[in-house]
């Protein structure tokens, strides 16, 4: 064999050939930082079990007593006797599932039970049911904007409002986070006769701030053809004297065209709603693809929906005693030097900024370690170069409970270094 083969030939061994590329390829970087992440010892964040739940405040994670921080169940209405008592009910009366979309088969009494409850708590013509809130962004923001309109969305939106737009195949225009005047900028510069939707939240999910709406809503007033849909899925429950959302909380609510929400937030359960007093909004029912497509709620889930709402509508007390956790964990955490997402308590969201991610983990994993359950949050579900810990506070959490979390959050920023 001469030298020239022996060298083709050692050049195609195995271990020299590139690996093969396939559709999983587009991920090998990040398939790569969670293994160098999980060598380090650290538990998975993202694989955290829940053996036991005892509670809208406390769970038993590998067999540890574990306050909850990490979840939205804002108003504590998932273990509410008269919740619980009609998922159990509607069980038995209507069994565990639909097995059909709302246009064929899959419109049960609970449906419009729960859609009449919506419309009572938030005092709307209209109330239309989804799966879940993803699919109610995704399906309202498609079917209102399409090929040739136009979506005005604040760059931080959520990921169900972009998909939204890409669904729609609307003209995307970003304008700066919470920027009144950016956004009147873009408006400004888009043809006057084009059909254009503008998308805000109420309270954004990451850092807990609230957007201006009275603002917002002005800038978006002086421009032709516009209509406005807030996002209200981490604002329903405790913002505004009817727990209606920010928009209510700032007395915009006759402005506003359309509100969605969620039911895994404040309601405690799972689906997503649109509300709206627009005069077509039922033909919404027959268009709407992830509506027609999908096989509706089971009805345990929406008879635990109704149920919730309605107790919703007199939470005065919940609301209250959210706001006063929400007062004492961001003055607490303040005081202990950790830099947190707002200035002021704004929310029952309050994100810890951390300065990379390796200081990220090591302070998730001492506060479980400490009984703490909280979420850790990086890039892209945060702002660019941000990593935070991202505190959900709940109506239920007392005021011992919170006492505990400052402190767990003091021992764990000592011990990692995040705090002197």
């Amino acid at each position: 064999m001469s030298e020239a083969t022996a060298t083709a030939n050692d050049a195609s061994t195995p271990a020299e050939v590139a690996a093969p590329r396939d559709l999983f390829s587009k991920f090998d970087a990040l398939i790569a930082e969670r293994e160098a992440l999980l060598a380090t010892g650290v538990r998975d964040p993202f694989s955290i079990v829940m053996d036991e739940v005892k509670s809208p405040t406390v769970a038993v994670i590998k067999g540890k007593e574990t306050i909850l921080l990490g979840t939205y169940n804002y108003m504590g209405m998932t273990f509410d006797p008269d919740v619980v008592q009609a998922g159990k009910d509607a069980l038995d009366a209507f069994g565990a599932g639909t097995t059909g979309s709302r246009v064929l088969n899959g419109t049960y009494q609970g449906h419009k039970e729960v859609e009449q409850a919506l419309i009572d708590f938030y005092g709307t013509e209209h109330a239309m049911v989804f799966s879940t809130g993803y699919q109610a962004n995704l399906g309202m923001i498609s079917t209102l904007a399409g090929k040739g309109d136009y979506i005005i969305l604040d760059a931080d939106s959520h990921a169900s409002i972009y998909d939204g737009c890409y669904l729609g195949n609307a003209e995307i225009v970003r304008f700066r986070h919470n920027s009144v005047e950016n956004l009147d900028k873009r408006l400004g510069r888009l043809p006057a006769e084009a059909q254009k939707l503008v998308v805000l939240e109420g309270v954004y999910s990451m850092l807990g701030d609230v957007a201006p709406l009275p603002e917002m809503v002005a800038a978006v007033r002086k421009h032709a053809n516009c209509m406005i849909l807030v996002d209200e899925a981490h604002g329903m429950g405790f913002f505004g004297p009817n727990g209606r959302g920010v928009y209510e909380e700032q007395g915009v609510e006759k402005d506003v065209d359309f509100v969605v929400g969620t039911f895994s937030k404040s309601v405690g359960t799972v689906g997503g709603f649109c509300v709206s007093n627009h005069p077509k909004f039922e033909v919404l029912r027959l268009v709407c693809r992830p509506y027609v497509f999908t096989a509706s709620l089971p009805p345990s889930v929406v008879a635990t929906a109704a149920t919730s709402i309605r107790k919703l509508m007199h939470a005065g007390d919940k609301r209250a005693h959210l706001w006063e956790n929400s007062r004492r964990l961001h003055g607490g955490l303040t005081d202990l030097g950790f830099t947190l997402g707002t200035k002021t308590p704004q929310s029952a969201i309050i994100a810890v900024i951390l300065t990379d991610q390796t200081q990220a983990v090591a302070m998730w994993q001492a506060l479980l370690e400490l009984g703490l359950y909280v979420n850790m949050a990086r890039p892209p579900a945060t702002p660019a170069g941000t990593f935070l810990l991202r505190c959900s506070l709940c109506a239920e959490h007392s005021a011992d409970q919170v006492e505990q979390i400052i402190g767990m959050f003091a021992a764990a920023g000592k011990a990692t270094g995040a705090i002197g």
